[in-house]
């Protein structure tokens, strides 16, 4: 009997000094969070300040576009599409080269997708043009012309080869070589002969297109 009071009495001073040791740790942690607390509030602080900060110096633009839209022409086109050149150039452009280029210089290069589409403008042949005489169509097309020149922005990639210490990359400096690299895509086209090749790509196809109709003979006049 003696044993088993003697057990008892041990297991309530083990409670006892499990529930002290217990309260004394969280007191400590409580005191810990309590005196770190301010210096969590001043890093949170300083980390709202480094955000505005940052977006001060990189502002991201929101674009708002006008609930107004106006049209200001609409017209009935007749062209007809003969060919397409699909175009990958190349354009460098750069800005303060020279002494202190490492200072004040910046140098980019663009990769430029773009295409070049031709054709010629059936609005344009009178009725002049067309004569059928002798079982001979006689036919005469206004002369191939370039419709449209555009990039694929989508697959277009701007890299920044250069960029001095005190010289930031400015939005005109992207935009002029954007528009020196669509008019480079459009010489590169026009050299390789897309004018030449759109008037024939024309003739064929209007020559099966009459010959369906139930012309044999057709000429095309230049």
């Amino acid at each position: 009997m003696k044993n088993s009071l003697n057990t008892i009495m041990s297991i309530l001073i083990l409670i006892v000094l499990a529930a002290g040791v217990y309260f004394i740790v969280q007191t400590v942690r409580e005191s810990a969070q309590a005196a770190t607390a301010p210096f969590q509030q001043v890093n949170q602080a300083n980390e709202a300040l480094q955000t505005q900060v940052s977006d001060l110096l990189h502002p991201t633009p929101t674009i708002i576009p006008d609930p107004v839209t106006y049209i200001n022409e609409v017209r009935a086109l007749a062209r007809l599409e003969t060919i397409q050149y699909s175009v990958t150039q190349a354009v460098s452009s750069e800005l303060n080269q020279g002494t202190f280029g490492f200072a004040f210089g910046t140098k980019i290069l663009v990769i430029l997708h773009g295409s070049v589409i031709a054709g010629i403008d059936m609005g344009k042949i009178q009725p002049g043009d067309m004569r059928f005489e002798g079982g001979v169509l006689y036919v005469r097309l206004p002369p191939a012309e370039v419709f449209v020149t555009t990039l694929d922005q989508d697959k277009t990639e701007v890299y920044t080869v250069q960029e001095g210490l005190w010289a930031n990359v400015e939005p005109s400096m992207v935009i002029n070589t954007l528009v020196a690299g669509e008019d480079k895509i459009l010489s590169v086209a026009l050299e390789d002969g897309i004018l030449t090749q759109a008037q024939t790509n024309a003739e064929a196809y209007l020559f099966r297109f009459f010959t369906a109709l139930g012309y044999d003979n057709i000429i095309f006049e230049h």
